[in-house]
C-alpha cells in the first residue's frame, strides 16, 4: 500500500516547485523498453480472484534472461499451494562481497478491479492526457518496473556495482491471510534477501491541489493494519414478528459507537518530523491558523483544541496522528423475510507503533458496550517491528538527488499510516525504507480505488531517479 499522507519540511520561503530543472534523461530506445516493459507487468492480472503474480513473476524473470542475466542468478519461487501466488528474486552480484548487498523489493499483486465501475478497462494501461491510467499504474507496478529497468539498464551498460543488488518481486501484500511473498522469504529463503537495507514503497512525492511539488518522503516506520471480526448471532424469527433483540441493531449501535471514537494521538520521529515542516510550509503559504496548531501541539501532545483541528483538517493528517479503526464491509440475514440470525462487520485498524493488537480489541470491546457483540481477530498479516534508523548513507544520496532534479523541494521522513511488506523486512533485521520519487496529488492517483493513474511525466522522471539512487548506494563502501 502507498502512503496515506502528505509530508514536508522546513522551508525559509515556500517556492512553486514546478519542474524549473530537467532531470537527466535515459536515451529513447531505453525509455521504450521500459514503457514496454511496465505495460507488460500492469496488464498481467495480478489479483488475488483471477490473477497470477506467477506469470508476472515469469514475464519479468524473461526480460531479465533476454538482457544477460544467467539462470543461476534468477531464483523464481512459489509455495505449493499457492502457485499462481509466486514471485522472483534477482541477484547482481557485485565486486566486493565482503560488503552487504542492497535489496530492491516491490509487490507485483494488486487490489480487486471490476471492469463496469471503471471508465477504462482496469487491466490495459491507457496513456491520456498526461497519464497513465490502470489497475497498479501506482500500486505498486511502477516501482516493481522500475527496478526490473534498473538491473537491465545496468547489465546492458556492464555496470559493475561495488555491493551486490538484489531484487524481490513478491505476491499478497495487497490481501490479508493471503499467501505473502515477502513474509515467505523471510522465513524460507532469508540468505537470499539478506542485505544492508532494502528499499521498497511506503511514501512518495507530494504535489499540491495545483500540481506544485510540495515534499518528497522518506518512510520512516508505519503503521499495524489489523482486522477485527465482530459478530452477532440471534435465534431469529418471522420478520411478521420483530423484536427489539435484533442482530443488525445490536451490530449497529456498536459500529456508531465505535465510529464515534477517536484514538489519542501520538508521536514518532515520524509524524513529529512531518508536521514540523508542514507547519512551516504552511505558515508560508498564508495558512497560520494551521501552523500555529500543529506548533502548538508539536510543544504539548495534550493539547487537544490544536489536535481537533488539525484531525478535522485533512483526514491524511488525522491518520498519521493516532490508531484509526474503521466498519469495512457487513454481512447480515439469511432471507428478507426472516429476523436476521446473525450479523457480522470487519473493522480494519491502523495500529501506531508501539500500541498491541489486544489493546486495541479491548477498546473496541469496550466501546461496543454490548455482550451480544463478539469480537475477534481473524487474522495478523505479520510482526511488527520498530522503524529502521534514517542515517546519513541514506539520507544523503536521497537529499542529494532531489536537489538536482527538483531544486528547492525538501525530503523529510514520514510514518506510514497504511502498510508495506516492510513488515516482514524490518522484523529480520534488514532495514527497509520506503522511496518512491513518483509524485502524486491529494487524491493520491485513487490508488486502491476506481481509475488508477500516474503521471507519465512524474513516473518516467522517478524511473531515472531510483536508477541513479541505486548507483550511489550501490558503490558506497
Amino acid at each position: 500500500m502507498k502512503r496515506l499522507f502528505a509530508a514536508s519540511a522546513a522551508l525559509a520561503t515556500l517556492a512553486v516547485f514546478s519542474a524549473f530543472a530537467a532531470p537527466p534523461q535515459d536515451t529513447p530506445a531505453g525509455e521504450q523498453r521500459f514503457r514496454e516493459l511496465y505495460k507488460e507487468l500492469v496488464e498481467t492480472n495480478t489479483t488475488l480472484s483471477a490473477g497470477s503474480c506467477t506469470l508476472a513473476a515469469d514475464r519479468m524473470a524473461a526480460r531479465l534472461k533476454a538482457a544477460g542475466f544467467p539462470d543461476s542468478d534468477l531464483h523464481p519461487f512459489a509455495a505449493p499451494d499457492h502457485p499462481k501466488e509466486g514471485g522472483l528474486v534477482a541477484i547482481f552480484p557485485g565486486k566486493d562481497p565482503k560488503l552487504k548487498a542492497i535489496l530492491l523489493l516491490a509487490h507485483i499483486d494488486v487490489v480487486e478491479a471490476k471492469r463496469e465501475d471503471w471508465t477504462r478497462d482496469p487491466f490495459k494501461l491507457v496513456e491520456e492526457n498526461g497519464y497513465f491510467y490502470a489497475r497498479g499504474a501506482s500500486d505498486d507496478k511502477a516501482e516493481a518496473a522500475i527496478w526490473v529497468d534498473t538491473l537491465i539498464r545496468f547489465k546492458t551498460e556492464k555496470y559493475q556495482p561495488r555491493r551486490t543488488l538484489k531484487l524481490a518481486l513478491t505476491c499478497g501484500e495487497e490481501t490479508a491471510g493471503a499467501f505473502n511473498g515477502a513474509d515467505w522469504l523471510t522465513r524460507n529463503r532469508r540468505d537470499l534477501i539478506d542485505a544492508a537495507f532494502a528499499l521498497n514503497e511506503g511514501a512518495d512525492g507530494e504535489l499540491d491541489a495545483s500540481g506544485n511539488r510540495v515534499a518528497l518522503e522518506v518512510e520512516a516506520g508505519e503503521k499495524f493494519p489489523q482486522n477485527y471480526r465482530l459478530e452477532v448471532t440471534n435465534k431469529g424469527g418471522h420478520s411478521s414478528r420483530p423484536v427489539k433483540d435484533n442482530a443488525i441493531y445490536h451490530l449497529a449501535a456498536a459500529l456508531l459507537r465505535i465510529g464515534a471514537y477517536e484514538f489519542p494521538a501520538q508521536f514518532t520521529d515520524g509524524n513529529r518530523a512531518y508536521f514540523t515542516g508542514m507547519a512551516k510550509i504552511l505558515a508560508a503559504k498564508g495558512d497560520t491558523e494551521t501552523a500555529n496548531a500543529m506548533n502548538a501541539f508539536l510543544k504539548n501532545p495534550n493539547d487537544t483544541q490544536a489536535l481537533a483541528l488539525v484531525s478535522a483538517k485533512d483526514p491524511s493528517w488525522n491518520a498519521t496522528l493516532r490508531t484509526t479503526c474503521v466498519a469495512t464491509m457487513l454481512d447480515a440475514g439469511h432471507a428478507t423475510n426472516a429476523l436476521p440470525q446473525r450479523a457480522r462487520a470487519n473493522v480494519n485498524c491502523r495500529i501506531f507503533p508501539g500500541v498491541t493488537a489486544e489493546t486495541v480489541r479491548a477498546k473496541l470491546e469496550e466501546l461496543a458496550a454490548d455482550p451480544a457483540v463478539k469480537i475477534s481477530s481473524p487474522e495478523t498479516r505479520g510482526p511488527t517491528a520498530s522503524p529502521p534508523a534514517l542515517t546519513p548513507a541514506v539520507m544523503g544520496p536521497i537529499e542529494k538527488l532531489t536537489a538536482e532534479f527538483w531544486p528547492g523541494v525538501p525530503v523529510l521522513p514520514v510514518l506510514q499510516a497504511g502498510a508495506t511488506d516492510g513488515e516482514f523486512t524490518n522484523a529480520v533485521g534488514i532495514p527497509t525504507f520506503g522511496v518512491e520519487p513518483v509524485f502524486m496529488g491529494p487524491d493520491l492517483g485513487n490508488i486502491h480505488g476506481l481509475n488508477e493513474y500516474v503521471g507519465v511525466k512524474s513516473l518516467l522522471e522517478g524511473r531515472e531517479f531510483l536508477y541513479r539512487l541505486v548507483k550511489i548506494y550501490a558503490d558506497q563502501k
